[in-house]
């Protein structure tokens, strides 16, 4: 048993689920793109996710990651070893991706558990699911400005800097899908606490730049797929407002 839920959420999209961490399967014209890499024992989850959405491992084309932190990029360098699989990330976060523990954020971390007791389980689970031992990659392919990528599903990547410098969401207009990584989520595993919302400070380099980040996500209903907690439908504004009322811890 992985320990990871693998579900369908949507036309052509599984979740892959853990220690309150998510990644996506999508499947796409010629062949499946991997949305993040999660944690390191999300791997072995992969093959059950990709024959849920009728393909295997081989046909896993691309891994593009929304940004370069650890809980992301989890099985990257596994995934590009033996799939052959093509890493893509924004440019700003190239350096981040080869070195996932190196990055800014706007508290000190250790502060977080002391004043928000209901994230130490989430952050054991994430440890016991290998957050403490991620390698980093090089990416393959630089994702240099907005635009649609030329990986299946052909998603447009829309730059969020804030939480990292060059967080990207993903966004399928066809099938009313935004999967925005960390710019937006439901479960804050730093506070545990649930909703839209931005990450906290421990893990956000610049609160401010991410709250105004929301405002390049896409307007109208869509299906938000976050990095952190359960898919979210609605209105994308009001997933923004929410966001901006509760603010960043």
């Amino acid at each position: 048993m992985s320990g990871v839920d693998v579900r369908l959420v949507a036309d052509g999209v599984v979740r892959l689920h853990a220690a309150a961490t998510e990644c996506y399967a999508v499947r796409g014209t010629g062949g499946v793109l991997l949305v993040d890499a999660g944690l390191p024992a999300m791997w072995l989850a992969l093959d059950e996710a990709v024959r849920l959405l009728g393909a295997g491992p081989r046909d896993v084309r691309a891994l593009v990651l929304t940004h370069g932190h650890f809980d992301h990029v989890g099985f990257a360098r596994r995934a590009t070893a033996t799939l052959g699989v093509e890493v893509w990330a924004h440019e700003a976060d190239a350096r981040l991706v080869e070195h996932p523990y190196r990055y800014r954020h706007g508290r000190p971390r250790a502060w977080y558990p002391l004043r928000h007791p209901g994230s130490i389980p989430l952050l054991a689970a994430m440890a016991a699911k290998g957050a403490l031992r991620v390698r980093g990659v090089r990416p393959h392919r630089l994702v240099r400005e907005d635009g649609v990528l030329d990986v299946p599903g052909r998603p447009r990547a829309i730059r969020t800097p804030g939480h990292t410098d060059g967080h990207v969401v993903l966004h399928l207009p066809d099938r009313g899908l935004l999967l925005t990584g960390d710019a937006l989520v439901t479960l804050d595993p730093y506070t545990g606490r649930t909703g839209p919302r931005v990450v906290a400070r421990a893990g956000t380099a610049d609160a401010r730049t991410a709250l105004a980040s929301l405002d390049r996500l896409p307007s109208g209903v869509h299906t938000v797929l976050p990095g952190h907690g359960d898919p979210w439908t609605g209105e994308v504004a009001d997933a923004v407002r929410q966001a901006r009322a509760v603010g960043v811890a």
